[in-house]
């Protein structure tokens, strides 16, 4: 089925950690290539990477795999939402659910994967997995949010104000795995995820 396309975000200079996040090593391999499998292995046949700081060592990486489709944010020091807009006008016009994930989180097929039928099963609008109460990632947001989701600005706190203002029909899928929230945002969190993921 052609129906999930992914929006995989990897254009940032990663500034807080001090080095750039896609190329960190996760589970034998880097997490770029972790997170585009994942996504693949999840149930999305699109993956669109998005990218900007080396984009081009970047590309190399991913642009032979089937079903990356590499985009260049040229933009991206202006935010996330810029990177998001510019996945978004690559999905596939068959898309009947986005999902949106950032480089820096890693999950795993088996949570991608709940996401997707949890999602497609509720006929949700809009959902996310959450451990303990935290909201996690990936979001997956059905196509007709596309509209919407093109009218990001991060002035207006990006994807948050499109779940916020929908929020009586999003699906919150309590999982019980810490992984749903996992964020490395500076060495301290990738050290600490890295002994927690073995």
């Amino acid at each position: 089925m052609s129906d999930v396309s992914a929006v995989l975000l990897a254009a940032g200079e990663s500034t807080r950690m001090g080095q750039q996040k896609a190329l960190l090593p996760w589970k034998g391999t880097t997490l770029l290539h972790y997170q585009v499998n994942s996504l693949l292995n999840g149930g999305a046949s699109q993956v669109i990477a998005v990218l900007g700081y080396r984009a081009e060592l970047l590309r190399s990486l991913v642009k032979d795999i089937p079903g990356v489709v590499p985009v260049l944010n040229l933009r991206y020091r202006t935010g996330k939402t810029s990177s998001i807009r510019a996945g978004l006008r690559n999905v596939d016009p068959r898309t009947q659910m986005v999902l949106v994930l950032s480089v820096d989180q890693p999950r795993s097929p088996t949570l991608v994967q709940k996401v997707v039928e949890a999602h497609r099963q509720r006929g949700a609008l809009i959902s996310y997995p959450a451990y303990q109460g935290k909201g996690g990632h990936p979001i997956a947001f059905s196509a007709s949010l596309l509209p919407e989701l093109m009218r990001l600005r991060e002035s207006r706190q990006g994807l948050r104000e499109v779940v916020e203002r929908h929020k009586s029909e999003v699906l919150r899928l309590e999982v019980d795995d810490r992984e749903a929230v996992l964020d490395l945002n500076r060495d301290v969190d990738y050290q600490s995820a890295v002994a927690f993921a073995g």
